[in-house]
């Protein structure tokens, strides 16, 4: 997956130019700022970054689900006395509930409203600027994680795979590196 910046072919027009921007864009619509831009963006990526989450923690959540049905059909209830699927289950669990407390702090996030960001206007583009990449860090590990959760067969495969994987993402890292930074621009 690419991330492309898609510019304003008309950023610095003439008067002709302008009348033309405003009639194709509508009134006003090319007047936002960059920071409002940036701003918009970070909430967009959120927005994905959240989605992205729920559908690994659903795909999670149909392979453990199948899992269990295949290890403990009517007739054979005493499956879970095994360690071994106890273990794999704890494994599966453990991933999905990691996924949801992402997805929570990924949708709860405060965004960089303009009156939290304290500083002047050129620290301000700085910093949305620097969240809009480290989101779209953390977006293409998501894709990554998503889809790599989409190739398992089994639940026991994902059992062994899934702390591996979520390790690997470091997604946890990467958001936290965005709230930080989040964080020093609002003193």
């Amino acid at each position: 997956m690419e991330l492309r910046v898609i510019t304003n072919p008309i950023d610095q027009p003439s008067p002709a130019r302008r009348l033309l921007s405003n009639l194709f864009y509508g009134w006003g619509y090319n007047f936002y700022r960059r920071e409002d831009d940036l701003q918009a963006d970070d909430l967009l990526i959120r927005a994905k970054l959240g989605q992205l989450l729920c559908d690994s923690r659903t795909r999670l959540l149909s392979v453990h689900a199948a899992f269990v049905r295949k290890l403990l059909p009517p007739d054979r209830g005493g499956a879970r006395a095994n360690p071994a699927i106890v273990d794999m289950e704890w494994a599966l669990e453990s991933a999905e509930r990691e996924l949801q407390g992402l997805e929570m702090a990924v949708l709860s996030a405060a965004a960089p409203e303009p009156g939290r960001i304290r500083r002047r206007d050129r620290e301000r583009l700085a910093t949305l600027a620097r969240l809009v990449a480290l989101d779209g860090e953390a977006l293409l590990a998501l894709v990554t994680l998503r889809d790599a959760i989409a190739r398992f067969e089994d639940g026991a495969a994902a059992a062994l795979g899934i702390d591996g994987l979520l390790k690997a993402s470091d997604f946890g890292a990467l958001w936290s590196r965005r709230q930080a930074a989040l964080a020093s621009a609002c003193r």
